[in-house]
């Protein structure tokens, strides 16, 4: 339950005075419906005014208070400015400029003879001062409502910056002082202010004391629901899973494993012997080779008598495993079968049937894995592929599958940085695979201007005549009138012509039908061309493709680039990854593109993602914009992180934990950032 000190600040908006219905859509495209939404919705800047008594004191474009008197009035015809003719205290001349044709408003806040007070930015037009639409405008004696420092604040059509203000003002008001959370040791070293006062402290200025404050609460709330997380994985009812090896000792490896891969497989078998569920995140960079490692963790549970289910986000991936995984288990006494949606009559029931007597022991699949009509006899692991694309409801409904909780090992093939690890993944273990296998040659990146097209289809004619297969990927699926970038329906027909009866076409909005085919013939080898958007980023591998070539390749991001190219590079053949650029690049942009050419190490070109662009968006892994800072900045989550997650700890394990003093203040801090879910149910753990 909210603690009751919360209720004023989880109000509706509307419970402010002044906001009305009109007010709810423009609220609502900046992502404010609650008071509290109101008091941390942050001015991004300040307007800095200086009172002077007359113009010469002042500099062209400064940001001014000065008194004026009103002379004389010039309209403009039709719908032109009205301009009212004013003089400082030393007679200098300064034109008022106000647009939007109706003069009598102008001359109302202007009787001519009266002294008035105006504030906004002072001009030259010609050679004549001018303020176009004073910020301010109020008689001398009420001086005390223009400030000197004003705040700015983002805004959506049909707000300004005066309503937004006032609003801002009355939530503050609304919302109670709180109990600290932060460790006071650490309040008094950073020399923050209490709570409420950093809120109304960033509504005035932009110190950076009170900003810091706000954004370590956000992040401090973050990692204490991560702590939580893990508290109650131990308490959970998990089974120690330790096999004999008799599977795993006969699995015929083709090369050998990596020193990342033993590691790695390590540190799943010394989780999975725990009484307690494993809950595991393992990175690996394309290629790096986490399916041998799941394949490892999936036969120590059935050594076990358990069984163990992978979960793949897209049916053309969970067939691809399964593919995979049966090649290398062939020979071995183990019970492998797929489930995904497409399944349906005898074969399905003849799937669920084998899962519920135990007879199929590893089970790879889609979202079908969690149905209610789907039942295991004993779920002792469940393998999550691309983690991120997994809401957290359909992470718990899986791990309720087993009779007890089945250990979790999560896998992506994102690259994350250190410090978005942390933030994103707090409550889990992290293995990560940094060593690629043997034997896998480093894929040639080469930057090509767009008007070499033609240069580059007459190389794609050379690659195919020789038996090489090609992806060439594009952004969009359908021509747009406001886009300049060639859609992949477009760039298939074309390259149709060129190529007929080679090109297979692949895009999100395809029938899944309709996708496996195109896949199949040209993992099949009968197309030589996959012309496609970026649905192959994931779990197509076909050894056979040795060129990659990305179209307006400075629209993408880095990690999403870096994915693209791990398609191919997965043979034993030389690959070329071709990123086809436009003409106008932003710097990012160039350096992005400079980054790809000159490094194949994805944990190197995360960190280089996150500095690039701030860490927006997790690397484009979070494209439903769940972020998980509102206030903090990329910048402040790398230097708070560590220092938030310590102090999480140790307030689980010193401070007493949420039962404490400041543990019950923590807990206020959870539902405030409405991370009270996140100590429920975040991640499924």
């Amino acid at each position: 339950m909210r603690p009751n000190i919360l209720n004023p600040a989880f109000a509706e908006i509307e419970s402010l005075k002044g906001v009305g219905v009109s007010l709810q859509k423009p609220f609502a495209r900046l992502g404010i419906s609650r008071v509290k939404d109101m008091a941390y919705h942050l001015p991004t800047g300040f307007i800095r005014r200086r009172r002077v008594d007359n113009a010469d004191q002042a500099g062209t474009g400064e940001q001014i208070i000065i008194a004026l008197t009103a002379t004389g009035y010039r309209s403009s015809p039709g719908r032109g400015p009205t301009r009212v003719i004013a003089e400082d205290s030393i007679g200098n001349h300064i034109a008022l400029v106000y647009f939007g044709g109706n003069p009598g408003w102008a001359k109302k806040l202007w009787p001519l003879g009266e002294t008035r007070l105006a504030a906004g930015k002072l001009e030259i037009w010609g050679e004549a001062w001018q303020i176009v639409h004073p910020d301010h405008v109020v008689e001398p004696g009420q001086a005390d409502q223009i400030g000197e420092a004003e705040p700015v604040y983002p805004l959506a059509e049909g707000l300004g910056q005066k309503r937004v203000a006032s609003l801002a003002a009355q939530a503050l008001a609304q919302l109670p002082p709180l109990p600290e959370w932060i460790e006071p040791t650490l309040k008094a070293r950073e020399g923050w202010p209490d709570w409420h006062e950093a809120l109304a402290a960033a509504h005035q200025g932009m110190d950076e004391k009170p900003r810091e404050r706000l954004a370590y609460d956000e992040i401090f709330a973050n990692q204490l629901a991560f702590a939580l997380i893990r508290q109650s994985n131990r308490k959970r009812k998990g089974v120690a899973l330790q096999g004999d090896g008799h599977l795993r000792d006969k699995l015929k490896l083709p090369f050998a494993m990596t020193g990342a891969q033993r590691r790695t497989i390590e540190e799943i078998n010394g989780d999975m012997a725990q009484p307690v569920p494993m809950l595991r995140l393992l990175q690996g960079d394309v290629g790096a080779g986490k399916t041998l490692v799941a394949v490892m963790a999936m036969l120590n549970a059935v050594e076990c008598g358990g069984q163990a289910a992978l979960l793949a986000p897209t049916e053309i991936l969970a067939r691809q495993h399964f593919d995979t995984i049966s090649r290398m288990l062939s020979g071995l006494p183990v019970s492998i079968a797929v489930l995904t949606g497409r399944d349906k009559g005898k074969a399905r029931e003849a799937t669920l049937m084998g899962l519920a007597d135990g007879s199929i022991q590893i089970v790879i699949g889609t979202h079908a894995l969690f149905q209610d009509a789907v039942r295991y006899r004993n779920l002792a692991l469940a393998v999550i592929d691309e983690q991120h694309k997994f809401g957290v409801s359909q992470r718990l409904m899986l791990q309720e599958k087993g009779r007890a909780t089945p250990h979790l090992l999560a896998m992506t093939a994102t690259p994350i940085p250190r410090t978005l690890t942390l933030s994103h993944y707090g409550e889990m273990d992290v293995s990560r695979l940094d060593e690629l296998p043997p034997g896998r040659q480093p894929i040639e990146t080469r930057v090509i201007a767009d008007d070499r097209l033609h240069e580059i289809v007459d190389g794609l004619a050379r690659h195919i005549e020789r038996g090489g297969q090609a992806y060439w990927v594009c952004p969009l699926v359908m021509d747009s009138e406001t886009s300049d970038l060639a859609a992949a329906e477009t760039r298939a027909a074309q390259l149709a012509e060129r190529f007929p009866g080679m090109v297979s076409l692949v895009h999100g909005q395809m029938p899944v039908e309709r996708k496996d085919a195109m896949m199949a013939d040209f993992a099949s080898g009968k197309t030589a061309l996959l012309v496609a958007t970026t649905v192959i980023e994931v779990g197509v591998d076909v050894p056979n493709a040795t060129l990659m070539i990305i179209e307006a390749a400075e629209r993408f991001g880095l990690a999403q680039l870096h994915q693209l190219r791990g398609r191919v590079g997965r043979g034993d053949q030389k690959s070329v990854c071709v990123l086809l650029r436009g003409s106008a690049l932003s710097e990012t942009a160039r350096a992005r593109l400079a980054l790809m050419r000159s490094s194949q190490d994805g944990f190197h070109i995360a960190e280089e993602d996150l500095r690039l662009r701030g860490g927006g968006e997790l690397l484009g892994t979070r494209q439903s914009g769940d972020s998980a800072f509102r206030i903090a900045s990329p910048e402040q989550v790398q230097r708070l992180i560590g220092t938030a997650s310590d102090d999480a700890r140790l307030l689980m394990d010193r401070d007493g934990g949420l039962d404490s003093e400041r543990g019950q203040a923590a807990r206020t801090a959870l539902y405030l950032f409405e991370r009270d879910y996140g100590a429920k149910l975040l991640r499924g753990g």
